[in-house]
Order: structure tokens, then sequence, then C-alpha cells
């Protein structure tokens, strides 16, 4: 590990006694909520809340945990875990959380930093760039992206607006037109029509048919709109980062006239054009890769960022993550599983698109309330419930 931490000291046990029953309490008070992407979520349908003093409580009950996971009795726990499964022996002795860092929180929001974990090389960057470039560069991601951006807002606005305003008006009507437009530009007969074109270099009437110019003016008049709406932020970070490539496309014409042939022809020329003009560290790059890989346009994110180590000569490499659940209930703890599966399937995603030496082995670590003691196989990978004791 680069980074160093100061030797850290052992909370007395009356503070300790005190903390974990705080935990208890608060384990059943919160257990039907999440912060995800920075905002307070209902676990069972992952809809937005607006609860100040939950949200408080949640951070209050995730920040407790930390300190009882850095005890030299969780290590133990961990190890315990491990022997009874059937993880690799050398990780085994590995020194799982033990340092202050590897528990802190972790977003993943931008290839870089993505890099920065890996330690990539400029020519690793590169491949990776040029390769996400052509898969994410669709125009069924680029749809789909924005359609789950301007939903996401008009879902949020309507929670916001319990006294409407002219600004939430005007913005929805711009989301149901920015909607409007994205539907017409995409045709479900691949056969024969297209859904972009770039702007014909012959005389000829091309403005009958849209832009996509049109699509960054709504981009930018949505942004004015609601650019002071702190509980929008995320999304509105989003649609920011969306209108970096919608600049680049803004001459693309939107025809739906042209045969399959020429749709094939017309794509390759928009996705070479925004592949020479992403970066590897583009918030549009990096967005479209999320909805790629997801079906989402959320982050990637941990509660502890655990650490990457390895073995064997370098052939081999473990990275283990860590989310703190409420308790040991099924949708629970299954929620937090597949938030941690979604970082680290994005990582080992981006380690083999860089082609990095060595076998990249994941694993996952949830710690509750109660219960724990176990091993969860998904999709491939091991996840260990553990118990969160003083």
């Amino acid at each position: 590990e680069e980074c160093s931490d100061v030797e850290e000291t052992i909370p007395p046990a009356e503070w300790r006694e005190m903390a974990f029953r705080k935990l208890k309490k608060w384990s059943h008070q919160v257990k039907e909520f999440d912060l995800i992407d920075g905002r307070l979520v209902r676990i069972a349908d992952s809809s937005r809340v607006f609860d100040a003093m939950m949200e408080k409580k949640l951070h209050a009950f995730k920040s407790v945990s930390r300190v009882f996971i850095g005890l030299p009795s969780m290590k133990e726990t961990i190890r315990s875990s491990l022997r009874s499964s059937s993880a690799d022996p050398k990780c085994i002795e590995l020194e799982y959380f033990g340092k202050h860092h590897q528990r802190e929180a972790l977003t993943v929001n931008s290839l870089a930093k993505v890099a920065q974990i890996f330690g990539m090389s400029a020519q690793q960057r590169s491949v990776v760039r040029k390769t996400i470039c052509r898969q994410v560069t669709q125009n069924k991601i680029w749809n789909g992206a924005l359609v789950e951006i301007l939903n996401g807002l008009k879902s949020e606005i309507v929670i916001a607006s319990i006294h409407s305003s002219k600004k939430f008006n005007l913005a929805q009507q711009i989301i149901i037109s920015y909607l409007t437009f994205l539907k017409s530009s995409i045709s479900y007969d691949a056969e024969s029509s297209s859904w972009m074109r770039l702007t014909p270099t012959r005389a000829e009437d091309s403005t009958a048919s849209p832009k996509w110019e049109d699509a960054l003016e709504m981009c930018i008049d949505l942004l004015n709109c609601l650019s002071d709406e702190i509980d929008l932020s995320f999304h509105c970070s989003k649609l920011a980062a969306m209108k970096e490539g919608l600049y680049q496309i803004r001459d693309v014409v939107v025809d739906r006239s042209i045969g399959y042939k020429e749709n094939r022809f017309q794509e390759h020329l928009v996705q070479k054009k925004l592949t020479k003009s992403l970066g590897f560290s583009s918030p549009c790059l990096f967005t479209l890769l999320l909805y790629y890989l997801q079906g989402s346009i959320g982050d990637a994110e941990v509660d502890l960022r655990g650490g990457l180590h390895g073995f064997s000569g370098g052939k081999k490499y473990c990275l283990y993550m860590g989310k703190i659940v409420s308790v040991d209930e099924e949708k629970v703890v299954m929620n937090g599983l597949k938030l941690l599966d979604r970082c680290l399937g994005l990582l080992k995603f981006v380690w083999d698109t860089a082609e990095m030496e060595g076998d990249l082995m994941l694993q996952g670590h949830l710690w509750c309330i109660g219960g724990g003691g176990r091993c969860i196989e998904y999709r491939g990978n091991m996840y260990f419930l553990h118990s969160v004791t003083i």
C-alpha cells in the first residue's frame, strides 16, 4: 500500500460498549435505507427519500461501524471466514482493512480514478480509452444513458417540487421535449433506417431533419434552469457530463430514412469522431461506460475502499472492498452485495480491457449488526458477511 497511516489506538472498552449499543439501536432504524450516489434511497424500490435526520443517522451508523471494523478482533473474524471458504490460501494472511485509509469510502466516478487504483501506464490507458470508446458510443448506449438521466431528473423534480414553481415547470417541459427528441432519433427497424448521420457535404436541404445540436441546446437550458438545485445535483452532474459528447456531435443530423448499409457507415463515422474527442478522463465517456456495463448511470461506490495485493510473483492479485449494511436480512444484504459487485465488476472490466499482467481475483466483505458469519457466491465471486462485534 502506498498510503501510510499513523498507529491507531483502540478505543476504550467503555466507549466501545456505548457505541455498540447505539449501533444495535440504529441498525433497525436505518435498515430500510442506504446512501447511493450521495443521496438517501429506500432499498425496497430505490426511490429517493428527503429526510435529513435519517441521512445523518445513516452516516453516523457507517462511521461508527468503521471503527469496529478496524479492531484487531475483526481481523481474526475475517481470517476465520476465509479459512472456512475456498479462498486462495495466500489471501488468508492479508491484512484486510487494517489501515485507516482502507476503511474510507470510495466513489469511482472516472477512469482516472481506476487508473490510480491499478497504477496503469500511459499505454494501458490509451488501450482502455480506444477499446471502450468503440463499445460505448453506440446509439442504444448513447440514447439509453440520456433517457436514464432525464427520467431520473423528471422523477426527482416531482418529489422536490412540493411547492411548485415556474422553474420546475419549465424544467419539466424541457425534459418532455428532450425525451421526445430522443425517441424520434432512434428507429427499431435496423434494416431501413438510421439513428443519425453527419451533415452532408454536398449541397442539399438538411433543414427538415433535426440535429443533435437541438439536444445540446435543451441540455444547456435544462442545466441553467436547475443550476441552483442542490437536491438534483447528481443527475445534473451526469447531464453536464453528457454535454461534452453532445457538443462533439452537434452537427450530426437525425435521419430515419437512409438504408442499413448507409446507417452502419454513418454510425462508424460518428463513433470515430467521438473516439478522437473523448479523452481517458472524460466524464462523458465514463457515464457511457457505466450505462454500458450496468444499464444505469450511478457511480460505483463502496463504504470501505480496501486494497489491491499481489502475490505469486505478480501472477495473481486480490482486490477486496467492503460495504456496511445494517442487519442480516435478505433484501438488505443483497442490496449491499449488488452495490459492492457493481464496483468490483467495473474495476475488473477495466483491468481486463487494459490487459494488465496477472489474474485479478475479486473479494467482497459486508458487515452487519447481528448474524453474519457466512460466504455468498455471486456471479463467480465470493462475498463474506461478517458481524460487527465489540
